[in-house]
């Protein structure tokens, strides 16, 4: 009998070869390259709330009025190339109803200019490419990914530092699970500011540099687990001033119990979640698995054929041996 390869065996054992090889491909390699901070970033986020401000037409604090925060995050693609990390440009403006819609982000009750750096890998903070502040923490605009059950640094740009956010259970947004990280910021100084005396109970004093101070009653982040992006924030902050020295606030500037991200910015955020977490989880987990068990099914097939062979029929005798035995 003559045992021959069927084409087939090879074809099933190479197939199995080759997913064998590509579901460790894809969990080493090919997923981590794809879990890397964004640089073509291009998104807006909305939080609204109720609150009080300080009114410069009228001097005075006006209560119950409409708050609304608007970030807006664009990635610097170039100046990310250059360096290899995330170069982000942030605009953050503070408004109430009276400077909406913001034709120009000056005429907000207050707008700041922020660049941030990131590791595109660990989302640690690189100080490079003009970042402005010089930021701390592990956590800022998203957390890094694979988020864990545990308390996380925070950087809080009012507060010019870090918060330590405690894990606290899981939270639905829109629908979708995410984990829940919570804070707070006892009354803080911040800096200083040139005001009229008369502002701050000092009436007999023409100017006076009054202090600035800070407090945020409850921070509250709804994180992504796989990718780290916040699905949902809603902050408590407050804003005032002393006079030199004064344990007392004297105006505040701003105030609000809850400013929280608005339904449109929540479901925006869930689906842009949604779809990254899908994916990671495609290449880290439902591929590798799926090629692995499919992989090793081909490969034990292709073996058992290879191994078998194909039975054909006995081999004539050859012209020699016919003669000898005639012979």
């Amino acid at each position: 009998m003559r045992r021959n390869t069927s084409p087939l065996s090879l074809v099933l054992l190479g197939a199995g070869v080759f997913l064998l090889v590509l579901a460790p491909l894809l969990v080493w390699y090919v997923q981590p390259q794809a879990k890397r901070t964004p640089i073509d970033i291009d998104t807006t986020t909305v939080f609204t709330g109720t609150g009080s401000f300080f009114d410069t037409g009228e001097v005075e604090t006006v209560d119950g009025e409409t708050i609304t925060i608007t970030r807006q995050v664009r990635g610097d693609v170039a100046d990310s190339e250059k360096s290899g990390n995330a170069v982000w440009d942030v605009s953050t403006s503070v408004d109430h109803d009276g400077t909406l819609p913001a034709a120009d982000p000056r005429d907000a009750l207050q707008w700041t200019l922020e660049r941030w750096v990131t590791n595109r890998t660990t989302n640690e903070p690189v100080h490079c490419c003009e970042e402005s502040p010089t930021f701390d923490g592990e956590a800022y605009l998203k957390f890094p990914f694979d988020v864990e059950k545990r308390a996380y640094r925070w950087w809080d740009s009012t507060l010019g530092g870090v918060v330590r956010l405690s894990y606290a259970g899981e939270q639905e947004v829109q629908g979708y699970s995410g984990y829940l990280f919570k804070g707070r910021v006892e009354p803080t100084r911040t800096g200083v500011r040139q005001v009229p005396g008369v502002l701050v109970g000092r009436k007999k004093t023409p100017q006076v540099l009054a202090e600035e101070w800070y407090s945020n009653s409850g921070i509250e982040l709804v994180v992504d687990r796989r990718t780290g992006r916040i699905i949902n924030a809603a902050i408590g902050p407050k804003k005032t001033l002393r006079a030199p020295g004064s344990e007392r606030d004297a105006v505040v500037l701003l105030e609000s119990m809850r400013v929280e991200f608005t339904k449109e910015t929540q479901e925006k955020q869930v689906a842009l979640a949604s779809a990254d977490s899908d994916r990671l989880a495609m290449l880290g987990e439902t591929v590798p698995i799926g090629a692995a068990g499919l992989g090793g099914v081909l490969t034990a097939a292709g073996v058992v054929l290879v191994v078998r062979g194909r039975r054909t029929e006995p081999e004539a005798p050859s012209t020699h041996m016919m003669t000898s035995m005639r012979t």
